[in-house]
């Protein structure tokens, strides 16, 4: 399914495919997952447990789960450490769009890893769902991959399951950035 794969020419899958391709689970369902170099995919204990972020040199942190009903972590929480914060206050339903998101998620990643010593963990509350779809998003948007390639480098490392909701987001940012790139400027 990929571009570059034999002469076939890749187009998005539908959700219902990527469901499928989610379910076959390589990864593991740790607090924290390094999923990329540099970044880690991870759950609420994982952001809480500021030891555990010293100790893996996390330098940044997104929040997918931000706010006073979700993870209320936020840039107080981490004032002891060295760690650069951004939330996204995002809810996990099908009907949240979390795609306003994706540019100002990615290129807070990007920047954390513009540094030769950056690491970025993003997470949510479970770690598998708005999270996960933050760091696809990062790696089709700057890494140049398509959703199939990306949700295949995540699930190496780690299970996912982003909402049908989320999917057909990144389905559709998917069909766009292919558009994007066929497109000369």
């Amino acid at each position: 399914m990929s571009p570059e794969g034999g002469g076939s020419r890749y187009q998005t899958p539908p959700a219902s495919e990527l469901h499928r391709l989610l379910w076959t689970k390589k990864g593991s369902s740790n607090h924290m997952d390094e999923v990329q170099p540099r970044i880690y995919i991870g759950d609420m204990y994982a952001a809480k447990d500021k030891r555990t972020l010293q100790a893996h040199l996390i330098t940044h942190v997104l929040n997918a789960a931000d706010g006073k009903f979700n993870v209320n972590t936020g840039p107080s929480f981490y004032r002891d450490t060295r760690i650069t914060y951004y939330g996204v206050e995002a809810h996990d339903m099908p009907s949240f769009n979390l795609s306003p998101f994706f540019y100002p998620a990615a290129n807070f990643i990007k920047n954390a890893l513009s540094s030769p010593t950056g690491k970025v963990l993003v997470h949510c509350a479970r770690g598998i769902s708005r999270s996960a779809t933050l760091a696809l998003a990062y790696l089709m948007m700057k890494e140049e991959l398509t959703l199939v390639d990306a949700v295949t480098v995540v699930c190496r490392s780690r299970n996912i399951l982003p909402n049908v909701g989320f999917l057909n987001q990144l389905c559709l940012l998917d069909s766009a950035l292919l558009l994007q790139r066929k497109t000369p400027p």
